[in-house]
């Protein structure tokens, strides 16, 4: 039994069992892969595979209580790397940071200049993509933190922590009628097209629930990753935008842009800063998220790191 064959068996799963893209994603052979995971199955006495031929076709009863085994152990091992990283480099490394194209731009810069300033020596390393992404390179251990405002609580094997609370803000053309109104109504947002976040980012489902609660439909003509390609389509008067008020802060008062507060009809946003559950987090990791948040202390982590729950911390977070 070693590393090599559980490596093979965790990397089939997430391949979606296709030894080929398993192969080629370790950069080894397909047979050298087969044959590993069948020496492993023999010495266990089960097979964690059911196969067709020489296809795998899904995982055993007896194989999903061996991948549980498998992903402790691979974590563990990735902890040791980790401890002995820290150890021999106390103040040097690799951080990396699974997040959302929003928290990337307008949220994480300053953080981040200020761990670099405070760690010279460590590389940071920003992997962006759609928060359901982020959940997934943290149990893959692409990434050591993760923040998110959508996809982060209730993600078996995660733990996460409110980091800040935001609102959205609607964003009119200077010439537009809405930009001489204070507070929108959702009467008057359902009557324009509106450009706003896809689906699945920025707090979209407190907009959408906003409307349902109003018993009104909204007229989305884009939806979009990113704020500033929502505010540029505005612009070009494909509509009415609604992003995060991040997107605006920075933007120069009597630009060609006008913003009004959103808060009162689509409630706040908790962005949300995760960890993979049972993880060994070094010193630098605890330092950048007391960067993200003061309330991200390291006896907090460390508390629900270790199984407690994170509930009351909501509330003690007074988000």
């Amino acid at each position: 039994m070693n590393l090599h064959q559980f490596r093979f068996v965790q990397e089939a799963v997430r391949r979606n069992l296709n030894l080929t893209e398993t192969a080629k994603a370790l950069h080894t052979s397909q047979p050298g892969i087969s044959k590993a995971i069948l020496e492993l199955e023999e010495e266990l006495g089960v097979d964690i595979f059911a196969r067709h031929g020489k296809r795998i076709r899904r995982v055993t009863e007896p194989g999903q209580l061996v991948l549980k085994s498998v992903e402790i152990i691979m974590r563990e091992i990735a902890n040791l790397k980790r401890i002995g990283e820290e150890f021999s480099k106390q103040d040097a490394g690799t951080l990396s940071i699974a997040t959302t194209h929003s928290q990337a731009r307008y949220f994480l810069p300053e953080p981040v200049a200020q761990l670099r300033r405070r760690f010279p020596k460590v590389q940071v390393e920003l992997h962006q993509g759609m928060p359901a992404d982020v959940a997934r390179m943290l149990l893959d251990d692409v990434a050591e933190i993760g923040i998110a405002t959508e996809s982060l609580t209730d993600v078996e094997g995660l733990v996460s922590l409110p980091c800040y609370q935001w609102q959205h803000v609607v964003v009119v053309p200077a010439r537009h009628p809405l930009a001489q109104v204070e507070r929108p109504t959702i009467e008057q947002l359902a009557a324009e097209p509106l450009v706003t976040y896809h689906p699945t980012f920025s707090g979209r489902s407190h907009i959408d629930a906003a409307f349902q609660r109003a018993r009104l439909k909204p007229n989305v003509a884009l939806e979009a990753i990113d704020a500033d390609v929502i505010k540029t389509y505005v612009r070009l008067g494909m509509g009415v935008g609604i992003v995060a008020e991040l997107a605006v802060r920075d933007d120069p008062p009597g630009g060609d842009l006008v913003w009004r507060p959103a808060g009162h009809l689509f409630g706040p946003n908790t962005t949300r800063v995760a960890f993979k559950r049972g993880a060994y987090l070094r010193l630098f990791v605890y330092a950048f998220s007391e960067l993200l948040s003061d309330r991200l202390t390291r006896p907090l982590i460390d508390r629900v790191m270790g199984g407690g729950s994170d509930k009351p911390d909501d509330k003690h977070y007074d988000l």
